[in-house]
């Protein structure tokens, strides 16, 4: 894809490309590839402006810095990457908010294995921002085996902002590694995730540095699970908050096994081990 010298009526080939990922997805067939050049910019206006609707598409951008291809969502806070196929993946893209609180960059639906990785998240201001980055609107175990590795979210939102996955159910094999969230916002909310009513079964959650502005943490500063019967392993991650009380790293400890990671209320503090180590 180009948006400077492609054509959605050329044929998408590396010399003569589409314009518009949108327009690519429109044409993919199962597990194809959509190769997207640097300096490529595109709108998304609403839900259904940029639809990934067949399986195994890869979306893989070039460049590196400011020249990946950058995705800004405008227009309606309803706008959004709507994800509806199994095995979709998004790779080395910026994706840019630019209208008041908007719901989520990524809405997930029937989105098994779906992959976000390399990617950059940035707000254009306090109140042009996201409220998540990842949000499930599914079932219970409709995103299993969600990979959401290596991604950058500078959240500028002050109020209303929640965290960067968001699902109300059950989600299996989870890995959710070395992602950097920074976030204005005070709200006390999970930085990390937040299932609201579910259960993580066999996560795989390590490697992250994660901050906000938020007072208090009695619903994880790091991740918020509903449920009580969750399992897997959450390591050497980092959490800083403003919190003036008791520092807590998720909101329920069944199940998970909690390793080597670090939580902090004071900025410049290397924090506690959280949970507090076994004799």
């Amino acid at each position: 894809m180009d948006s400077s010298t492609g054509s959605n009526s050329y044929e998408g080939t590396w010399t003569n490309p589409f314009a518009t990922v949108a327009y690519a997805m429109s044409r993919a067939s199962a597990n194809d590839v959509i190769v997207v050049k640097a300096g490529h910019t595109e709108s998304i206006t609403s839900a259904t402006t940029l639809v990934c609707n067949v399986a195994g598409v890869r979306v893989v951008g070039l460049g590196a810095g400011l020249a990946r291809p950058t995705f800004t969502i405008s227009t309606a806070n309803t706008a959004t990457i709507a994800v509806s196929a199994a095995n979709v993946g998004w790779y080395n893209c910026r994706v840019v908010a630019n209208f008041l609180s908007i719901a989520s960059a990524f809405t997930l639906s029937t989105a098994a294995g779906f992959q976000l990785q390399g990617c950059v998240f940035r707000d254009t201001s306090s109140v042009l921002n996201f409220l998540n980055i990842v949000k499930s609107t599914g079932a219970a175990n409709t995103i299993d085996n969600i990979n959401v590795t290596g991604n950058n979210w500078n959240g500028l939102g002050t109020t209303s902002v929640n965290s960067f996955i968001l699902s109300a159910n059950d989600i299996a094999n989870a890995t959710v590694c070395w992602n950097r969230v920074k976030l204005a916002r005070t709200v006390d909310a999970s930085i990390l995730m937040t299932i609201s009513a579910g259960v993580l079964t066999n996560l795989d959650c390590g490697y992250n540095a994660v901050a906000s502005a938020q007072t208090a943490t009695s619903n994880g500063s790091l991740i918020n699970v509903g449920g009580t019967t969750s399992n897997g392993f959450v390591y050497n991650n980092y959490a800083q908050t403003l919190t003036t009380t008791s520092d807590k790293l998720f909101t329920t400890t069944v199940g998970l096994s909690a390793f080597n990671n670090y939580v902090t209320g004071v900025i410049g503090a290397s924090g506690f081990l959280i949970p507090a180590a076994d004799s």
